[in-house]
């Protein structure tokens, strides 16, 4: 009350200079903050219509504001923030690459409104436009879309003096559903007609193979009678079709869990076929776990119908959950793990002390069985599922595009963890 009423007796009584009276007081309070560790905070996502996603960090002094719902409007407020400006790529001006200011005043400098200039004005029009550009791409100089009267980071100074800690911005990634992939309009009616085509070359020999499967050969024993009972346990257990049930056990004797393997294994294979189809719609979801753990997944279909299906949704909620339970995971499959890493782990495998008593051509076995098991541990495709351990998250991917008719891409992830990059500067600095 004080401060309100000292800002209209500094103000002649204007109730916005006061108002601004009142924030330049609380930017000057909130500096005086600014050299406080920020250890603390956190993860927060934004997701609009599944086709953008933002994963950001913002980093408090103590587990208690960050806890708190000033502290978490804040968090939510600039994940929105993120998403509403797509020409935004830094945190703050400061954060530009220097080649990118470089080709800007380059760009600037060649613009033919300057030429008529003298040469000291030019340099001075070129580097206030350069300024205006950078502030375009930092997220911290946009106007704030809840009041866009002050800058964003005018908003988290307020915020600092509001509470009383530190707060620092610390990193954020946008995702762009299908952004950098080629879309193609696809002839649907001509796919159609060569799919009807390939049934009807097929269609002669049907009934010859299915005379003698029911007579039974020397090569091929008679198949088992399957009881309704074990065809509708294999249905709930699969949700496969009822004939489907019913072959998978008769081939497998009524063996019911060979015959789930057998299911998913048809599975697989229908799976395979659709594997070089372009997928370049899809969805784009988060995974946030006690607001430290922070996870954001693009993964892509063919079409726009199955992107906002339920099994698909559930398929990307499931791995960004999976993510989230693998810390050591970095890549999405062995095929993208670089190089360099793989040459890095062969060093260290050929000089484990287990192997100096090997001989060469033994030693050489081990150390490629080890690194193909090492580099099985960073991509997400090689784990286990966590909801069934039994397949591996490839597997289900699969299954997926086999229920529902069209190939499915794991793009890209991203993981954040709490304090991670002043946990590894602390680290460096140590040592």
């Amino acid at each position: 009350m004080m401060d309100c009423k000292k800002a209209l007796s500094e103000t002649g009584g204007d109730l916005e200079k006061a108002q601004e009276f009142l924030r330049k007081k609380g930017l000057a309070s909130a500096d005086k903050k600014a050299s406080r560790a920020t250890a603390e905070g956190r993860i927060g996502s934004y997701i609009h219509d599944s086709r953008i996603g933002i994963l950001i960090e913002v980093n408090c002094e103590t587990d208690f504001v960050s806890r708190g719902d000033i502290f978490k409007e804040l968090v939510d407020d600039l994940a929105m923030q993120a998403a509403a400006c797509p020409q935004v790529q830094h945190l703050v001006t400061e954060d530009v690459p220097k080649e990118t200011v470089d080709k800007e005043r380059e760009i600037e400098m060649q613009k033919e409104d300057l030429l008529s200039k003298p040469e000291q004005i030019r340099s001075k029009i070129v580097e206030g436009r350069i300024r205006k550009r950078l502030e375009e791409l930092a997220l911290l100089e946009q106007p704030y879309i809840k009041n866009d009267k002050m800058v964003v980071k005018d908003w988290v100074k307020q915020t600092i003096a509001t509470i009383g800690e530190n707060i620092k911005v610390k990193r954020f990634v946008r995702y762009n559903l299908g952004e950098g992939l080629e879309k193609k309009s696809q002839d649907f009616a001509a796919e159609v007609a060569a799919q009807t085509a390939a049934k009807q070359v097929a269609s002669p020999g049907k009934e010859q193979p299915a005379v003698a499967e029911a007579k039974g050969t020397v090569d091929t024993p008679p198949k088992a009678t399957i009881s309704a009972a074990l065809v509708k346990q294999l249905r709930e257990e699969t949700g496969a079709g009822m004939m489907d049930c019913k072959k998978a056990l008769s081939e497998t004797g009524g063996d019911l869990e060979k015959a789930q393997e057998y299911l998913r294994k048809k599975g697989l294979s229908a799976a395979d076929k659709k594997s070089s189809r372009l997928a370049a719609e899809g969805r784009i979801g988060s995974y946030i776990h006690d607001a430290r753990i922070g996870v954001l997944i693009e993964v892509n279909c063919e079409t726009d119908f199955v992107g906002r299906s339920e099994k698909f949704k559930e398929l990307v909620d499931d791995l960004a959950m999976q993510v989230v339970a693998c810390p050591q995971v970095q890549f999405v499959s062995i095929e993208d793990i670089p190089e360099s890493v793989r040459i890095k782990e062969k060093e260290l495998e050929m000089q484990r002390e287990d192997l100096l008593s090997k001989p060469e051509n033994i030693r050489e076995r081990i150390v490629e069985g080890r690194i193909s098991k090492r580099l099985g541990e960073l991509a997400l495709l090689e784990q286990p599922f966590i909801k069934d351990d039994s397949i591996l998250v490839k597997d289900l991917v699969k299954q997926t595009v086999a229920a529902l008719g069209e190939n499915i891409k794991v793009r890209r992830f991203v993981r954040f963890t709490l304090g991670e990059m002043n946990e590894t500067a602390k680290t460096e600095n140590e040592a």
